[in-house]
């Protein structure tokens, strides 16, 4: 059985950040969307030099998992501005966690997932929270077995389709 390795990245590693966020990103939203609006959002939105950018952001952790020496995903926290339904609570985004799809089913979405939760406990937040396209039933059920609830939702712009993403929310303080 393989061994997934989780660590804190670094800026030395944001080229194999972007790279692994534009692939697993299209690898799981390409067959439900346009090739029109795939292009659009990965040129504009999420370009390789815009999610390089993302490591220098102050507000922002990544944490890279490693299966077998290999990069099989990652996860991206980061500190901002709550959904208003939150108000001022203490809480943290999980802006992004994906795994390699030749490794889900093998514990680097688990292993991702209780590292972020163990980063937002050693910070002290009360919750943490993120984003999920409402389509997107196997990461619902993976995020409702983590203990996730359903607390909103928002408008995601993927190129010019304007599609529905859940809130979910985790309370971690006893």
């Amino acid at each position: 059985m393989s061994t997934v390795t989780i660590r804190l990245a670094d800026v030395s590693e944001a080229g194999l950040i972007a790279d692994l966020s534009r692939q697993t990103f299209y690898d799981t939203f390409a067959e439900y969307n346009t090739p029109e609006n795939m292009d659009k959002f990965m040129q504009e939105q999420f370009s390789r030099e815009k999610l390089m950018a993302e490591l220098y952001d102050p507000n922002s952790i990544f944490l890279l998992a490693w299966v077998d020496g290999e990069p099989a995903g990652y996860a991206r926290l980061r500190e901002a501005s709550n959904p208003t339904e939150l108000g001022d609570l203490a809480s943290i985004e999980i802006a992004r966690i994906y795994a390699h799809s030749k490794v889900i089913g093998r514990g680097v979405g688990s292993a991702l997932m209780e590292h972020c939760i163990d980063v937002a406990r050693r910070m002290n937040k009360a919750l943490i929270w993120l984003g999920v396209w409402e389509h997107n039933g196997r990461a619902i059920a993976f995020y409702e077995k983590w203990g996730f609830t359903k607390f909103g939702e928002h408008i995601f712009a993927l190129g010019d389709d304007p599609q529905t993403d859940w809130l979910m929310k985790k309370e971690l303080l006893p």
